[in-house]
C-alpha cells in the first residue's frame, strides 16, 4: 500500500453530498480524481513541449492518436503485427 498523508480539503456542501451518493470511499475517489488530473496535466505539458520542438501535429497524426485512444471504424487500417 502506498504511503499516505492526511490533509484537509474544503469542498462545497453539494459536492460532498453527491460524492457520498457515488462512493463509500471518498478518500479513494478523490485520490483517483487527483491522479487523473495530474496525468492530464503532465500529458498536456508533454504535448505542448513536443509541438514546440517538432511543430504542430498533422491531421493524420491527430486522427491516428484519436483512433488509438478512442477506437474508430477506420482502425482496421492500423492493424497490429502482434
Amino acid at each position: 500500500m502506498p504511503a499516505t498523508t492526511r490533509i484537509t480539503v474544503t469542498l462545497p456542501t453539494e459536492q460532498v453530498a453527491e460524492l457520498r451518493k457515488l462512493t463509500d470511499n471518498v478518500s479513494g475517489y478523490v485520490a483517483e480524481a487527483v491522479a487523473r488530473q495530474i496525468r492530464h496535466q503532465l500529458l498536456g505539458d508533454d504535448l505542448r513541449r513536443h509541438q514546440e520542438e517538432q511543430g504542430a501535429f498533422t491531421d493524420e497524426e491527430l486522427a491516428e492518436a484519436r483512433a488509438k485512444i478512442f477506437g474508430t471504424a477506420d482502425r482496421a487500417d492500423h492493424t497490429d503485427a502482434a
